[in-house]
């Protein structure tokens, strides 16, 4: 059994190569098409790119019952996976950037970049599923903690410094950058020797059942207490927000008049690093308060960062002047926040994942939530249109004020331990 050391290292690694492609398209893109004047409901269209990372409870399974090779059961999924990003993010270096104004670039632009999504959330998959069966309970809170800050370093580098390299570097040397990041943070997987899991003699068995009746066996468990069931409607809440905010945010600073620059270094990247911070705040947190409590406290930070969003958004609508440090403490405030959240969220869900179906289990629960959030952020652009910022973030934060409700209602259903 390797050390814990050597574990968390392992998950760090993995996390952060996962993370710079997706901080890409998340933050970097956006800002890019925002600033070649491409409507907010356009651009939450493109939340379409990140659809694997929503449907892909539906190849988890196999992640789960079956290994590629002898490399190590899941072991031998994230290697394949790691490199085909690596191979994609070469080929989008030789991309010709400057030609997305015509309908056949753009399509095989947008298609390199779902495949890169599709690799990467297969790759999660498996890397959340040997995360599960590595971490004991009293260590799962510092397992997500390392998740939280290695995706947040990868958005950090994918987003915002992919914006300050735009300003200086060419498109070419970016993502070759990228492409090298990803593989040396692939070096861990490479040199680790995965263990037997005590569930593989379960995982086998379980292969020779047939697909279907998998899948209703495994609904069963989370309509199986009164607590699971409580608990499915804190996934389905919990990026209820996140998803009707998502499309307006990054946009918002472009018409405020920030360049890519000050976007990419004071709102992406600061913000990112206030996000480590809080990750690191959440992890110590949660070693002297209960998950529950922290979830409770840490969503109503959240609101109060989206209500000082809608603070600037008044402001900017009625042409009041705003100090640009003030969007920044803002932005990193609510990108803490975020972190905190999703720390102790990850925590929860892998507390409500069994080993024997760790990687479906997973991202079941994280599916949920991501599906919710991604077929927001495709009408919320619309939305945001028709209403402007100011009202539409008001919406948003009653509408978040109502999503506190299935938290109180699931904290009602924990059976005490």
């Amino acid at each position: 059994m390797p050390n814990l050391r050597q574990v968390y290292i392992l998950l760090f690694s993995l996390y952060w190569a996962q993370g710079l492609p997706v901080g890409f398209m998340t933050h970097a893109l956006p800002v890019i098409l925002r600033a070649q004047g491409v409507s907010l409901a356009h651009i939450g269209g493109f939340g379409l790119l990140m659809l694997p990372w929503s449907i892909k409870i539906f190849w988890a399974t196999y992640v789960d019952r079956l290994a590629l090779s002898r490399l190590g059961h899941y072991r031998s999924w994230i290697i394949p996976t790691q490199l085909s990003s690596v191979l994609i993010l070469i080929i989008l270096s030789f991309f010709p950037i400057q030609a997305l104004d015509q309908p056949g670039y753009l399509l095989l632009f947008f298609v390199l970049l779902f495949l890169m999504n599709l690799t990467g959330a297969t790759q999660d998959i498996a890397t959340d599923g040997l995360a599960v069966n590595l971490l004991k309970t009293d260590q799962q809170h510092w397992g997500n903690t390392f998740q939280v800050i290695g995706s947040r370093l990868g958005f950090i580098v994918g987003g915002g410094a992919v914006l300050w390299c735009l300003d200086w570097l060419h498109w070419q040397t970016t993502f070759l950058a990228l492409a090298l990041l990803v593989f040396i943070n692939t070096l861990p997987v490479l040199l680790y020797r995965e263990p037997t899991h005590a569930n593989s003699a379960t995982r086998t068995q379980t292969s020779s059942v047939s697909l279907l009746q998998a899948v209703k066996a495994y609904l069963n468990y989370f309509q199986s207490s009164a607590e699971l069931k409580a608990w499915l409607l804190v996934l389905i809440s919990f990026k209820v927000a996140d998803g009707l905010s998502g499309p307006l945010l990054k946009p918002l600073m472009v018409d405020m008049g920030l360049n890519f620059t000050q976007i990419g270094v004071y709102i992406t990247m600061l913000g990112a690093v206030a996000a480590l911070v809080g990750a690191g705040m959440a992890g110590l947190l949660l070693r002297h308060y209960s998950r529950i409590a922290c979830l409770m406290v840490f969503s109503i930070l959240k609101i109060s960062s989206l209500i000082a969003y809608a603070v600037i958004a008044y402001s900017y609508e009625r042409h009041v002047q705003i100090a640009p440090s003030y969007l920044y403490a803002v932005n990193a405030f609510e990108d803490a926040c975020s972190a905190m959240l999703l720390v102790v969220m990850l925590t929860l869900v892998m507390q409500y994942s069994r080993k024997q179906f760790a990687g479906t289990d997973f991202t079941f629960q994280v599916s949920i939530m991501a599906t919710v959030s991604g077929l927001l952020y495709l009408i919320s652009g619309m939305i945001g249109d028709m209403l402007g910022y100011y009202r539409y973030l008001s919406v948003i934060c009653m509408v978040a004020m109502v999503c506190l409700w299935p938290i109180f209602y699931w904290k009602n259903k924990v059976s005490p331990v």
